[in-house]
């Protein structure tokens, strides 16, 4: 079975995300350089989240599987979705406590994935 070409893919889906939030900057949505960046890296891993779900479809022999590529994708979300709030001042405490809960669901869905495994 031939490989996706989905490195390609990844690149275009980048520069348009890169796309969206110049012009969300320009339409003054967002004011800032680092709200720029939160906002590619959380929705990049929007975008690694949607790619776990392709890589699953068809898992290759030696690359990273499904699972692991979710997992990344969940954590830049949530690491983007965390920078931005803080950028627009929400009580850090509360940006903290989100990203502690995602983590914690991390750590409780690899824990159930290991337990349905030797099921």
């Amino acid at each position: 079975m031939p490989r996706k070409p989905l490195g390609l893919l990844s690149f275009g889906v980048f520069v348009m995300i890169v796309a969206a939030c110049l012009i969300a900057y320009a339409a003054k949505y967002i004011t800032t350089i680092w709200e720029i960046l939160s906002l590619v890296t959380g929705f990049f891993g929007l975008w690694v989240i949607v790619l776990a779900r392709i890589r699953a479809e068809s898992p290759e022999k030696y690359e990273r599987g499904a699972f692991s590529t979710f997992v990344w994708g969940v954590l830049l979300t949530a690491v983007g979705g965390v920078w931005f709030l803080t950028i627009r001042g929400v009580f850090w405490a509360y940006t903290l406590a989100l990203l502690l809960i995602i983590v914690g669901i991390l750590a409780l869905t690899a824990s159930a994935r290991g337990w349905r495994k030797q099921s």
